[in-house]
């Protein structure tokens, strides 16, 4: 299979260590960590950017969706950059797309896609995504 992203593809990149306990028997990342790292680059961003409070805010985005591609095997130790850019920015959902590559490598090792349906924090019910998150979501959407 072709990957289908390359590093010039993404909008913003998080370094993230692998742990020893990330390996498997066969010596690489074992594929449910894949999941990890995705959940880890998108939620640093809506944190870090988007001034997200996942204790307090009232309104939080929960996983209704996620995939991954695997095309090469990350390992520890390493360093796994993970890209993040948005593919569908709606009024109470985002689809983002992440791309793993080892640190320094051109080659991805694998793609995942991850949608959050933004939701009031007491009933469940969906709700717009909030404006602050929205601007920090914004600069990564890309032409569909």
């Amino acid at each position: 299979m072709t990957p289908p992203f390359t590093r010039a593809d993404f909008r913003r990149f998080l370094a993230i260590p692998t742990r020893w306990m990330d390996n498997d028997s066969y010596g690489h990342v074992n594929n449910v960590v894949y999941y990890s790292y995705f959940d880890t680059v998108v939620n640093e961003h809506l944190i870090r950017d988007g001034g997200l409070d996942i204790r307090e805010s009232p309104i939080i985005g929960v996983v209704v969706e996620t995939g991954c591609s695997f095309y090469r095997p990350l390992s520890f130790p390493g360093i796994v950059d993970a890209g993040l850019r948005v593919r569908k920015l709606g009024s109470s959902s985002v689809t983002y797309e992440i791309g793993l590559f080892a640190q320094g490598e051109e080659e991805l090792s694998a793609s995942g896609r991850f949608v959050h349906v933004w939701v009031e924090r007491a009933s469940g019910h969906p709700t717009p995504v909030p404006a602050a998150i929205r601007g920090a979501l914004a600069p990564l959407v890309v032409a569909g």
